[in-house]
């Protein structure tokens, strides 16, 4: 049966494809904001907050419409929005409509990927606070990876210290990113993956390959060794130490050769 959901007005909200008829409950704040986005919060927060759990069928727009008091535009827009946040999918079809939508913490990665990409076009956001973000996260990663990482993240570590270069990507540059959301992943936390991986992918992107001495790149082949042997001995301290000291290094070794690009 699908979830009858309350009956809530939108205070201060506009919705100009309609007037509705008054309904008996109220939302506790008043924003002036468009009807769809106060739907969009309400449908959001139920989502979120598991009154509306992964696979459930929404009612209907004109249903959804009724609850709210708005008009089935308005509802139909506040759905895009769920949509393009992932928390919801729709189908067509006599079985079709509305649903919950698991969550995906690689869509979520991705689309903070996204936004990362876009905000490092603008002077709000550079190469300096991308680096000084992965010095405060990556440390601790390797720590909590020393204390947690059993056998087969130990190898998976090592492997990626020593991973065979892409021969599309001769300078391995790309090859030495994944080292360090190997570490993330390690940590067994999926927040810190999640916070870290965008980062990183950020940097895979926007830096160039070229202009680096071989010798640069062995000292950075040897700081991933180190760090994943630390690892493997299970030292915390040691693994920390080392890690926030190559993230050093590395801001030391973009800044000096120039290899950010604002070209994506």
């Amino acid at each position: 049966m699908d979830k009858v959901l309350p009956v809530v007005t939108l205070r201060g909200a506009v919705d100009d494809d309609s007037q509705p008829p008054e309904p008996t409950a109220r939302l506790r704040v008043q924003r002036v904001r468009p009807a769809y986005a106060q739907v969009a919060d309400e449908l959001r927060a139920q989502i979120l907050g598991g009154a509306l759990p992964a696979g459930e069928r929404l009612p209907n727009e004109a249903e959804l419409g009724t609850a709210f008091g708005v008009s089935r535009s308005t509802v139909r827009e506040a759905l895009r929005v769920l949509a393009s946040q992932h928390l919801i999918e729709t189908t067509r079809g006599v079985r079709g409509g509305s649903f919950v939508a698991a969550p995906d913490p690689a869509r979520v990665v991705e689309d903070v990927g996204s936004a990362l990409g876009v905000l490092v076009m603008t002077p709000q956001l550079g190469i300096h606070d991308l680096l000084e973000a992965r010095l405060l996260l990556e440390p601790t990663a390797a720590r909590l990876a020393a204390q947690r990482a059993d056998a087969e993240t130990v190898a998976a570590i090592r492997a990626a210290a020593v991973a065979p270069r892409d021969e599309r990507d001769p300078s391995g540059f790309v090859g030495r990113i994944d080292f360090h959301t190997t570490i993330l992943m390690a940590t067994g936390n999926l927040m810190i993956t999640m916070m870290g991986q965008p980062v990183n992918d950020v940097l895979r992107t926007r830096l160039r390959r070229d202009g680096v001495e071989r010798g640069e790149w062995d000292k950075v082949d040897a700081c991933h060794r180190d760090i994943a042997e630390r690892v493997a001995a299970g030292d915390p301290a040691a693994a920390e130490e080392a890690m926030r000291e190559h993230i050093v290094t590395l801001r030391g070794l973009y800044e000096r050769d120039g290899l950010w690009t604002d070209e994506p």
